[in-house]
């Protein structure tokens, strides 16, 4: 009864979602792919293997489970690992990086006919959430056929995510209580989802799998090539404004301005790169509106544009797919965004794993415990608008040394909070019953395989 009911609620919500929908497949070309598989006709499992169905919903959540899915792979072989995503640009990012041992797909929507679909469909043996995807009708189908569901890199924000649930918290209590394990990344996470009804037992603190997954390198792949690409010279000062969000381009083309007038930072590049592929138009016009020459970095990528060194103001635009750690590694200083706008932040580790000075903005609450972990080492910088961002660049690039020490005592807090993703394993590996392998190149056994003698 209750899953009709949501059935009814989920059924009125898309109709007046729809103008919305039909803008965004129309005029920002989302959502024009995978509507069967939305609708549950994801592709069929015919193998006899067993399966480990991993979701996780956009390009971040997809880009922190490669340490997962790998360890996953190799610890427990006889299991065959599917991922879907929600996102656009989540399905192109795991397509990138797993599609070619991995099946990826679409997830379905939370009608309860859909949900039942896709299990029939692939008739999993556990189901991973990354973080909190968390859907009732999802839990709720997967109890009836016995199939554990759990959520992994777990989390809850402060600022929007919590506030929302402990509203409704009577309703979604019977939801959380249906999770077999919850794997989180701080203690302040684990009491959220306790409140929400998760049962103690049920609840580990793992540390946040991004930790392994933030590269430890002082080059990336390719970005030598971009760099040539895009005239880069050796004298030149890169600042790299990554996953920015509205509102924030026009403060840091703004900065920007007045950094350039200063005599020793005249030979300052800034690159912006948005968070979101459907924005590319509009912050490339606001460049422009700010009377700077653009360049697109798509365009100059497919040879559409050829560069000038006597166009040493142009901003960089990056409107492109996984290049933006190639940005990052080239950069002198970075600022990471959403978080000079109340967004929530977007993920700083990658950067810090590349020793590379960071700032962000206030609105940090997605990242929180990681913001505290290099404040705490003064591995950071925050700042609450255009006037301190523009210091805190000025000061970065201006200080060779303590910009190279403060990106030093920012990897070194990603190498110490490393080690979610094994203890993460050794929780799924107790879950489905099998035992972790003896030495490291061995394989999970089946707990009642290890009394056979």
């Amino acid at each position: 009864m209750v899953c009709i009911i949501l059935d009814v609620i989920y059924g009125l919500g898309l109709v007046m979602m729809s103008p919305l929908l039909l803008y965004r497949v129309l005029f920002q070309q989302r959502y024009r792919r995978g509507w069967k598989e939305r609708f549950g006709l994801v592709p069929r499992r015919h193998s006899q293997q067993p399966c480990i169905w991993i979701h996780a919903v956009s390009m971040g959540e997809i880009n922190a489970i490669g340490t997962l899915v790998s360890q996953i792979h190799r610890i427990l072989p006889q299991f065959e690992v599917i991922i879907s995503t929600t996102t656009d640009t989540g399905f192109n990012r795991a397509r990138q990086l797993y599609g070619q041992d991995h099946r990826v797909f679409f997830y379905p929507w939370d009608f309860s006919f859909c949900v039942r679909k896709a299990f029939n469909r692939l008739h999993p043996q556990l189901c991973i959430l990354m973080e909190l995807e968390v859907w009732p009708n999802f839990t709720a189908v997967a109890q009836k056929l016995s199939i554990p569901v759990m959520v992994a890199n777990g989390r809850i924000s402060s600022g929007k995510g919590f506030p929302r649930y402990r509203r409704i918290a009577w309703l979604v209590r019977s939801v959380f209580k249906r999770l077999s394990l919850v794997l989180v990344q701080d203690e302040s996470y684990a009491r959220r989802f306790a409140f929400l009804g998760v049962p103690q037992e049920r609840l580990q603190v793992v540390g946040s799998l991004k930790y392994d997954t933030s590269e430890i390198t002082d080059t990336v792949s390719g970005a030598d090539e971009l760099a040539r690409q895009l005239l880069f010279s050796p004298e030149q000062k890169i600042w790299a404004a990554g996953s920015t969000g509205p509102g924030e381009e026009d403060i840091i083309l703004n900065s920007f301005k007045q950094i350039r007038h200063h005599g020793r930072l005249n030979n300052i590049r800034l690159v912006i790169v948005p968070r979101k592929p459907e924005r590319f138009d509009e912050v490339a016009r606001l460049i422009e509106s700010h009377g700077y020459p653009l360049i697109r970095y798509s365009r100059v990528r497919q040879n559409q544009d050829q560069l000038s060194e006597k166009n040493p103001d142009a901003v960089i635009l990056g409107d492109t797919m996984g290049d933006l750690r190639k940005f990052y590694s080239l950069a002198h200083v970075i600022f990471v965004g959403r978080s000079l706008v109340p967004m929530g932040g977007s993920d700083m580790m990658e950067a810090a794993g590349l020793a590379r000075p960071v700032i962000v903005g206030p609105y940090t609450d997605n990242f929180m415990d990681t913001v505290k972990k290099l404040m705490a080492e003064q591995a950071i910088e925050i700042v609450a608008d255009e006037t301190q961002l523009t210091q805190a660049v000025k000061r970065l690039l201006l200080n060779k040394q303590y910009t190279l020490d403060m990106g030093r005592r920012a990897r070194q807090v990603i190498i110490d909070n490393q080690g979610a993703t094994q203890k993460s394993i050794q929780a799924i590996v107790k879950l489905l019953g099998y035992h972790m392998p003896a030495n490291e190149k061995g394989i999970a056994l089946e707990a009642y395989s290890q009394n056979i003698t």
